[in-house]
């Protein structure tokens, strides 16, 4: 369980939180800088493990601020399915603990170096690309590792746009070329990547089938996706038929299929797909494996890939990013982009966890507010 706000760190403690600062945020703490961050509250994992086991609420004394960095005051940031595999030790790319939480955010200017002149004090900024360390209440890191935002933005998308918005736009112009009047499939349609998918979608004239898992409720669910722009909806059960291709109605056959849940959810998508159409995997909820027939393969000509947004970001396409998340977020101030989710004060941190872990049902994606 996390320590309450008033908990002072142990000498022995310091010591790790030193050793943290260092080998995380590139830092150092010098008592008598002339140029320093305030102190921070920061929530740590010392160990990989459940994430409302091994983390905590821990004091980060004041930190230098070096002539290209900025000092940053946290304003919101999400809590991903990432960050709580980063913290179980189960995600591919992760920090070594001890470790700050948190993989995106955004945050105001505070403070700048010396030789900074690109930012202000009082500009809004996001790690871009994302970075480890964003749930605490100030950052310090070089300038090159920020990306000024329009502080028009509400906090909140400004804070989630990077991980899943960006995501589902570059799946859809990245992976198959698509005309207005084509179609796509997807699962995981309530997820924030599946949400974008559609208003993305329906934004190029591009239809879009989505299939959700059977709930209570599942009436108001479709609903809410078909406010969205979903064109169809469908549960994992009605889908239980010899020919899916059925009901579809006038929508062509999709080229194009997005799977984040793996299992029998996943060969549903696939046996919407037209000959020679694309599945892209970039989840698997249910951790059941891909199964596909050996006809999907001959006789339909199906294609099989992958996406992973930090491979993405990871091969010199950072300011390409940038740009698009610069699209996104324009779509989110005209309107066109929304998506569910909850702020939780950064106090109640546990109950934001809690919620993220699905122990309270299911939620909203829950977005600390520092």
């Amino acid at each position: 369980m996390l320590r309450s706000l008033s908990h002072k760190p142990s000498p022995s403690s310091l010591f790790n939180f030193t050793s943290l600062r260092s080998r995380i945020l590139n830092t150092h703490t010098h008592a008598f800088s002339s140029a320093v961050s305030p102190p921070s509250k920061a929530i740590i994992y010392e160990s990989h493990g459940q994430p409302d086991a091994v983390t905590k609420l821990v004091d980060i004394p004041a930190t230098e601020v070096k002539e290209n960095d900025l000092c940053v005051k946290m304003l919101a940031a999400p809590i991903n399915p990432s960050d709580i595999n980063r913290i179980q030790g189960v995600y591919p790319v992760r920090p070594e603990p001890p470790a700050v939480g948190g993989y995106e955010g955004v945050g105001e200017v505070h403070s700048v170096g010396s030789a900074v002149t690109c930012f202000s004090p009082g500009d809004w900024v996001i790690p871009s690309p994302p970075s480890f360390g964003t749930w605490q209440t100030y950052i310090v890191k070089d300038q090159n590792v920020w990306h000024k935002v329009n502080k028009g933005v509400p906090m909140e998308y400004a804070a989630t746009i990077t991980v899943n918005p960006l995501t589902a736009l570059l799946m859809l112009e990245d992976c198959v070329t698509l005309n207005s009047g084509d179609a796509i499939v997807q699962n995981g349609a309530t997820s924030m990547v599946g949400q974008c998918v559609i208003q993305l979608a329906k934004s190029r004239g591009i239809h879009n089938i989505n299939i959700i898992r059977d709930r209570p409720g599942v009436g108001e669910v479709k609903e809410r996706l078909k406010d969205l722009g979903a064109d169809e909806v469908f549960t994992e059960s009605e889908l239980e038929v010899k020919n899916v291709k059925s009901l579809l109605g006038g929508i062509p056959e999709p080229a194009l299929g997005f799977n984040c849940v793996g299992g029998n959810s996943a060969s549903l998508v696939l046996k919407f797909l037209r000959r020679g159409g694309t599945m892209v995997t970039y989840g698997g909820m249910s951790k059941k494996p891909v199964t596909v027939s050996t006809s999907s393969f001959i006789f339909k000509e199906l294609s099989l890939r992958g996406f992973w947004l930090q491979n993405w970001l990871s091969t010199d396409k950072a300011e390409e990013g940038r740009r698009m998340i610069d699209r996104l977020l324009g779509l989110v101030q005209d309107g066109k982009l929304k998506y569910k989710m909850e702020l939780t004060p950064f106090n109640d941190f546990n109950t934001a966890l809690d919620k993220a872990l699905g122990k309270l049902g299911s939620q909203p994606k829950q977005v600390i507010k520092f």
